[in-house]
């Protein structure tokens, strides 16, 4: 670069967030902070660009309060966040213009469309101008594993134990401060993007249950490995225990980063001699398989609508809004199913074990198209993630990369007595069987006409009969799938 080109010291850098909304551990934020130069962070609410996809509404309510968090903690490091709405290329251009920056610095996304828009961003400011991006928010870069022969990994169990003995890196520390440029550009108010609900205003559940934000994340981080590392393999199935690590929305977010997981979970496990090593083995292959989707999502192609396996194009799905619909009402007469999509309903969240059960009895119970469930999910879950969200319908619909799942189907009330034996989960979300025996509250219909009465319950009234029979339903998806398997 001549002379002519040459930067000074005062060229601001434009650090452009999106689901990485927290100080600590984020190298965008971090290598611009290290340069000395003033940082314009800023925050660009995109709907419009080609293939992006609209957020959800339970999306919006946490985006609005971690956005707000984002903000306060830029503030306290004498910074100010920029928020802007419309889409990115238009609105980044607008922003370094109107601040004289010469760098733009970013973390990286995998969805396809997203790094299609990063790219047309980088190629209109042309190779003098200063793009850099860097891995922020899964552990391992997709480009940088790869099979025996070249390819990606399409099955979790070989992806695993290609990473399992490779230590991620060091987070990194929060900056100490930003420089300030001569002026913050203008910014949106953050109220009138109107992300709250508000006509009626249905998010009470969801704030009861949790508070956005990266000190959330971490306090929650440090509970968890204080409370609930310990027992986490054989705990984490246990749906009314809640003894998961509550993690998914931050990491969705990004309000706190996999790399501090990793660190301070294997932290806490050197230390403490209560931590079994299957304890942390376990929680370390769930970040493990975090990484596993997003790499399906960046080698494939768009995972919320496009089957992995192409056999699933021809799929006999039924189409039946009755039944879709008392699925996502938690009506279906099944009781972990409902308490399962109550849950989700009241708090935004569902254990991970009740969404594949919910999941089998969609697709494989009710036969209906797995991009249905993913788009209630995708409205619904405050942690929906454009890779994980996907690509697990597509596991348990049997059409994702791993063919196994195609004949595994939930016995739903099986599923309930192993996970849920008492019925306390069942009982929380769906008070209308509270008073039903414990043998009886996994399969209602199957109880005698007293105990029924007893517990105050009438089929079809108080609580809805089974809107399918699961053993013939259970033939009717295996033949199905039988003529796609090939």
């Amino acid at each position: 670069m001549n002379d002519s080109t040459a930067k000074t010291p005062r060229d601001p850098i434009v650090v452009w967030l999106r689901d990485d909304l927290r100080l600590d551990d984020n190298p965008a934020l971090a290598a611009a902070a290290d340069t000395g130069r003033p940082v314009v962070p800023l925050y660009v609410l995109d709907e419009t660009s080609d293939g992006i996809r609209a957020l959800g509404g339970a999306h919006q309510w946490w985006l609005h309060h971690s956005l707000d968090a984002f903000a306060c903690g830029l503030r306290r490091k004498g910074s100010r966040l920029t928020l802007r709405r419309g889409a990115a290329k238009r609105e980044i251009l607008e922003i370094i213009a109107a601040v004289g920056a010469t760098a733009l610095y970013f973390n990286r996304r995998y969805d396809p469309a997203g790094r299609a828009a990063d790219d047309m961003i980088a190629e209109a400011l042309g190779e003098a101008f200063d793009v850099r991006r860097f891995t922020a928010n899964i552990l391992h870069e997709p480009e940088q594993v790869q099979t025996t022969t070249g390819g990606y990994y399409k099955v979790y169990t070989p992806f695993w134990k290609k990473l399992s003995a490779t230590e991620p890196r060091d987070p990194i520390d929060a900056p100490a401060g930003f420089e300030q440029p001569d002026d913050f550009p203008k910014s949106d108010d953050l109220a009138d993007w109107a992300l709250l609900p508000t006509k009626p205003d249905w998010s009470g559940g969801i704030a009861n249950a949790w508070a956005p934000g990266e000190r959330a994340a971490l306090e929650r981080l440090e509970t968890f490995c204080d409370d609930d590392l310990a027992g986490y393999d054989s705990a984490r199935d246990n749906p009314s225990a809640d003894r998961t690590s509550g993690l998914s929305p931050h990491l969705r977010w990004g309000e706190i980063s996999p790399y501090r997981i990793w660190h301070t979970a294997q932290t806490y496990a050197s230390r403490r001699k209560s931590i079994p090593d299957d304890a942390i083995r376990t929680f370390k292959k769930e970040l493990v398989w975090r990484d596993f989707n997003a790499h399906l999502l960046h080698h494939g192609e768009n995972l919320a609508t496009t089957n992995i396996n192409k056999r699933f194009d021809a799929f006999p799905w039924r189409h039946s809004q009755a039944d879709l619909r008392a699925w996502q009402r938690g009506l279906s007469g099944y009781p972990i199913v409902d308490a399962g999509m109550r849950q989700l309903w009241q708090t935004g969240w569902m254990h991970n074990r009740v969404r594949m059960i919910v999941g089998s009895f969609l697709t494989k119970d009710l036969l209906i198209d797995w991009r249905d469930g993913e788009r209630w999910f995708w409205d619904t879950l405050v942690d929906g993630d454009a890779a994980s969200n996907p690509a697990q319908w597509q596991w348990v619909a049997g059409s994702g990369a791993d063919a196994q799942p195609f004949f595994r189907v939930f016995n739903p009330v099986t599923q309930s007595e192993k996970f849920d034996p008492d019925g306390t989960y069942i009982r929380r979300f769906v008070p209308e069987l509270a008073k039903l025996p414990d043998k009886a509250i996994h399969a209602p219909w199957s109880a005698t006409a007293e105990t029924l009465a007893k517990a105050g319950i009438k089929l079809g009234e108080t609580y809805p009969k089974p809107i399918v029979d699961h053993k013939a339903a259970r033939e009717r998806a295996l033949a199905a799938y039988g003529e796609v398997k090939g």
